[in-house]
């Protein structure tokens, strides 16, 4: 797709060698041109190269990519503030699984997972997921964090993959993988990084009723989930909860993290995802594979806290988008990316 791109390898100890003095190598390069760096934590000092294309070559492009965030690892000596935009690539968003890869059925979607080469076998491979796990420990993880107890860590992230969309409960997490509550949340912290879970914070303003300090954790591909948990085919019961995963990852794609929450109260009460707009307005969103399934409980009581806003339910079976009235409430009715229904729609 990017024909006049130069693309490096780093994972090659020639490209390394190369790289090893960014001026000499910049020199030789066209400036008009696209360079291309894959896997660029492998290099010694990577935040070094990238600085000196930009601070001495502004006319050169570069795409460096990497399966981490990789400001965060120890390796980018420099945040290289001003001079960078972060891109996340998310596994195959629902969108772009029925326009891209022409694949409609959504269980496919579900149980087969995100990742292209996944998604578009026939067959679904249980021992890929193994195999990419433990080439994540040893790549991303023992590589870029020094985590040296691959047990240990492991454990935990297959714990997490399977209480995936659940609420965060540290103690119970230490005891199941025999770990500290203090190595729990550094291990927890670097998987967050590296993109393989992702939390989202429960929305307050302080109020006495809301849940204020319980993350929900959701593991970054419905794949691995249902890998994990020994799912073999998508039952009803099960379809919702993968759903969410979807939903979120077509979020994300749109707002910022810290934008994005969860809502709950002390009487169990729950708004799947909500999206803070402003200071004042905060936009509810709800996931159901059927919208005629809708509970309104929830929202009314959200609401009656946070009165400024829109609410959105997302299902996959949406064509256009449509407004519908539920207990005095307005919804839109819409699928992910769907335009203009969709939330990320200002």
């Amino acid at each position: 797709m990017l024909p006049e791109a130069t693309c490096l390898n780093c994972d090659l100890p020639s490209v390394r060698r190369a790289l090893e003095d960014p001026e000499l190598f910049l020199r030789s390069h066209p400036v008009n041109n696209l360079l291309i760096l894959d896997e660029v934590h492998r290099l010694e000092d990577p935040s070094l190269c990238l600085k000196i294309v930009a601070d001495e070559y502004p006319r050169l492009r570069v795409l460096a990519t990497g399966s981490s965030t990789l400001a965060a690892t120890r390796k980018f000596r420099d945040a290289l503030t001003g001079r960078r935009r972060t891109i996340h690539l998310f596994p195959v968003l629902w969108g772009e699984s029925i326009e891209a890869f022409e694949i409609k059925d959504l269980d496919r979607r579900l149980l087969h997972g995100g990742l292209p080469e996944l998604l578009l076998s026939e067959k679904r491979d249980p021992a890929f997921y193994g195999e990419w796990i433990d080439s994540f420990y040893a790549r991303d993880i023992q590589e870029l964090f020094g985590v040296r107890n691959r047990q240990g860590f492991l454990s935990l992230l297959r714990l997490l993959m399977r209480q995936s969309g659940e609420q965060v409960d540290y103690s119970r997490l230490a005891s199941d993988s025999g770990l500290s509550q203090p190595t729990v949340k550094t291990h927890m912290e670097s998987m967050q990084i590296a993109c393989a879970i992702h939390l989202v914070p429960p929305f307050h303003s302080g109020g006495k009723r809301e849940i204020v300090a319980r993350p929900k954790c959701y593991a970054f591909d419905t794949g691995f989930v249902c890998h994990e948990r020994g799912w073999d085919s998508i039952r009803d019961e099960d379809r919702g909860l993968l759903w969410e995963h979807l939903v979120l990852d077509a979020l994300r794609s749109c707002h910022a993290d810290d934008s994005i929450f969860y809502w709950r109260d002390k009487s169990g009460r729950e708004i799947d995802f909500v999206v803070r707009r402003g200071r004042e307005r905060m936009d509810t969103i709800e996931c159901k594979i059927n919208p005629e399934k809708l509970t309104t409980t929830a929202t009314e009581v959200f609401r009656g806290y946070y009165p400024e806003g829109d609410n959105y339910v997302v299902s996959p079976g949406v064509g256009t988008s449509y407004g519908v009235r539920r207990g005095g409430l307005m919804y839109t009715v819409c699928a992910p990316d769907s335009e203009p229904g969709w939330p990320c729609i200002p």
